[in-house]
């Protein structure tokens, strides 16, 4: 038998390759990471509604006999996968980490999911997340509190927290995540792991409304740029159930990232002039992960795109507000279910139901505004980058920080607003690791690539994960 701390460092790439060649079976694999979740999960609380192992072990064997048989398998084949809470996976609950849903089981998979299902994933559980995925602190009052891989007295991020902290610790190879407001970047900056946030469209979301470029995407979290390519070429591709997805072969998401980046330029915004905040030592730490890009070649140089970004934080906000009311409207509705709300829950669906057309249009309008001149400022430069997060990993017994670098936050996601200006371009941002802070505690960078750029991205931080192996030189103390 394999050994299983061999077997779970493996990354998705190089583990898919094993299953495949048959250098270690599936039911191998899915006891490695079961033994490591019952080791880990019960401190840090990353996956929930975790299924039967017996279960689990019989879809194993039976995976292992398809490729006995000479069955053509999928990229994912015997993987052990929980699926963020936010999406449905058939036979497991539903539950969005709201009470409301608590009892709730899917009776069909999402289009994403059921792309996983057909790569060959066996489906384990669900990863943590904060309710209704509002928030970037994972705890909700079905399954509690995901605490941070470096450290359990800290948040593990949100709202896809779960799937960074799983993959940090090693409790599954790959997860997937959604990410509006910086989902799959604070997480993966708060664990040391990277996150794609891709382009709407990239992958196939269904909703009530299919037409409209929506503010929050799917995508998948890593611990190499490689895996999630390999993630991003199941999930992609286009559905006509989406009519505005994109058409683009995904399997070149799994192609070799290998890329020359000498000379290609790179524009740091940092704090944006001092028009964010942030804690100490969050842009110290990471500004000097930029020197991985300058030993590549690349030339670095700090600007920022003439705009104002307060501007695009308020059309944000509208177009927050509008988008949760139209999901949360009819829970509100309900005085049972109003109750069981968290209060950030209810102040954002409220503040949508005000909302006017015109508000609503004028802040679509500023959004495009805001593409246009970052579309503009990227002539000149290939990439931009910026922090991924403004604070560094805050106490899990909290719901948000109050205040970041001396000032008051006025909302529960203020925290977070350097994340918002890649979500209202619609542009797609790749997290990475950015080293640590002088308390021992992950931050994060981000790399924002042009439209349906995502490709770029990932071979960029190919390229800076080679440089700077943050990932692999430094992991988890529990791992």
């Amino acid at each position: 038998m394999a050994d299983a701390d061999g077997i779970t460092a493996l990354g998705a790439v190089h583990l898919s390759a094993a299953i495949r060649g048959r250098a270690v079976s599936c039911t191998e694999v899915m006891q490695a990471y079961l033994d490591r979740i019952a080791r880990l999960n019960p401190t840090f609380n990353a996956i929930v509604a975790l299924r039967d192992g017996d279960d689990l072990l019989r879809e194993a064997a039976q995976a292992d006999a398809a490729l006995a048989r000479g069955e053509p398998v999928g990229a994912l084949h015997g993987f052990p996968l929980a699926v963020k809470d936010l999406d449905p996976v058939r036979g497991l609950p539903f539950t969005q980490g709201s009470p409301v849903f608590a009892q709730r089981i899917a009776e069909a998979d999402s289009i994403m999911v059921s792309r996983l299902r057909a790569a060959g994933a066996i489906f384990i559980g669900k990863t943590n997340i904060p309710e209704f995925g509002l928030g970037s602190h994972s705890f909700n009052p079905v399954y509690g509190t995901t605490v941070n891989a470096y450290d359990p007295g800290k948040t593990g991020g949100g709202s896809s927290g779960g799937a960074a902290v799983a993959v940090a610790l090693r409790m599954q190879p790959v997860a997937d995540g959604t990410d509006h407001g910086g989902s799959l970047r604070n997480p993966p900056a708060f664990n040391n792991v990277y996150g794609l946030r891709t382009c709407w469209g990239r992958i196939p979301v269904e909703g009530p409304d299919v037409f409209s470029p929506g503010l929050s995407v799917s995508g998948a979290i890593g611990r190499s740029p490689a895996d999630i390519g390999l993630m991003l070429s199941v999930q992609a591709g286009y559905d006509p159930r989406c009519p505005n997805a994109i058409r683009q072969d995904p399997a070149g998401f799994a192609a070799p990232l290998e890329r020359d980046f000498r000379g290609v330029r790179i524009a740091w915004l940092g704090d944006f002039g001092g028009r964010i905040p942030f804690d100490p030592g969050v842009l110290d730490t990471c500004r000097a992960a930029l020197q991985a890009f300058i030993d590549m070649g690349c030339v670095v140089e700090e600007a920022v795109p003439e705009f104002d970004i307060e501007q695009v934080w308020q059309d944000w906000l509208v177009l927050r507000a509008a988008t949760v009311s139209a999901n949360l409207r009819p829970l509100l509705a309900n005085p049972a279910h109003r109750a069981l709300m968290k209060p950030e829950a209810v102040w954002e669906a409220e503040r949508g139901l005000v909302l006017t057309a015109a508000q609503v249009t004028a802040a679509q309008e500023g959004r495009t505004r805001w593409y246009g001149a970052l579309r503009r400022f990227m002539d000149v430069y290939d990439f931009v980058v910026m922090p991924t997060a403004q604070v560094f990993p805050f106490d899990s017994a909290i719901r948000w920080p109050e205040t970041v670098g001396g000032k008051e936050m006025d909302t529960y996601h203020r925290w977070m607003q350097i994340a918002v200006p890649a979500t209202m371009a619609g542009l797609p941002a790749l997290a990475v690791p950015a080293g640590f802070g002088p308390d021992g505690l992950p931050a994060g960078i981000q790399i924002v690539g042009r439209n349906h750029g995502e490709l770029a991205c990932l071979q960029l931080g190919a390229a800076y994960d080679a440089a700077s192996g943050w990932v692999q030189r430094y992991p988890p103390p529990a791992g």
